[in-house]
């Protein structure tokens, strides 16, 4: 017989919808099929319309609990990660994947927007990966996912300061790798491109207020990226049994990409980039003092 695997508690941020409820349901069904092999895992949905979950609640009264949470809030994020140890022992998988987009110029996006940016998709999920960890280096063990973006890695007119929160929660996630490597805590950095979420509903994407300089440059993304909603090609589902899938596995990436745009996007732009060093790569290490060593660093 094939032996249960063990069960695993999750807190997960925007869980109402998209990505988020994808992954509570994969995780509290995941004893419902003989193919799992495993008893179903539990899960602290934090978000800010909890009641959106009420059905599975229901439906999974013991393995579910939900909890109001704006992941902007800082300071309740030491009382949810206190919440979900209460309720269930431990968290053994924090994913930050809680915020939306937001669609304007550089130019367009005033200094309220832009924070919030940074707010909802670094500073956000910084506070609570601080939270956790002192539980998860207590017990040698944990993965901590970012649901980061394409974006978190490529960038394009009219997405800056939504790439800004991304790539900064990218640069703060790889560092954030190598400092709890040692004690055995894990993160998995997932890239999405276009999935059949919220994200693009006109009720949640932020559009910042136009000028008209911009509308040649923009006028045609504004209206893509509100018409693919209901029509993306990604499956939140798909999506949220390959990121079980890897927590599940020995071994996991950094980064992974999902979705065949995010594939060929980052791998373009990665070969563009490689191009670009290796053109100018004389001419950049130049920029040392003649005869000098290149410093030795300790990481």
């Amino acid at each position: 017989m094939t032996q249960p695997l063990e069960q695993r508690h999750w807190l997960i941020t925007g869980a109402s919808s998209g990505l988020g409820r994808a992954l509570t349901v994969a995780a509290v069904k995941a004893g419902d099929t003989v193919v799992a092999a495993k008893a179903g895992d539990t899960v602290v949905a934090a978000m800010r319309r909890p009641e959106r979950l009420d059905d599975l609640v229901a439906e999974h009264p013991g393995s579910l609990l939900t909890i109001a949470f704006d992941v902007r809030n800082t300071e309740s994020a030491p009382t949810v990660v206190e919440a979900a140890i209460a309720r269930f022992g431990r968290v053994d998988v924090l994913v930050n994947n809680g915020g939306v987009g937001q669609i304007g110029a550089a130019e367009e996006i005033d200094d309220t927007r832009l924070r919030d940016m940074l707010e909802q998709h670094v500073v956000g999920p910084a506070a609570l990966t601080r939270s956790v960890l002192p539980h998860m280096r207590e017990r040698s063990a944990g993965t901590i996912v970012q649901v980061s973006s394409q974006g978190g890695r490529v960038s394009f007119p009219g997405a800056g300061s939504y790439s800004a929160g991304k790539f900064a929660l990218e640069g703060w996630s790889e560092a954030l790798a190598g400092e709890v490597a040692p004690f055995g805590i894990r993160v998995l950095v997932v890239e999405p491109s276009r999935f059949r979420t919220g994200f693009n509903n006109a009720d949640v994407l932020e559009i910042a207020d136009p000028i008209d300089a911009y509308t040649a440059l923009l006028g045609a993304l504004r209206v893509d990226m509100l018409d693919v909603d209901g029509r993306q090609e990604g499956d939140p589902v798909r999506a949220a049994h390959i990121i079980r899938r890897l927590v599940d596995a020995e071994s996991a990436p950094l980064r992974i990409p999902l979705g065949r745009e995010a594939v060929r996007r980052l791998r373009e732009s990665y070969r563009r980039e490689l191009d670009s060093l290796n053109a100018h790569a004389e001419l950049s290490a130049s920029a040392d003092f003649p005869g000098v060593p290149e410093s030795v660093r300790p990481v």
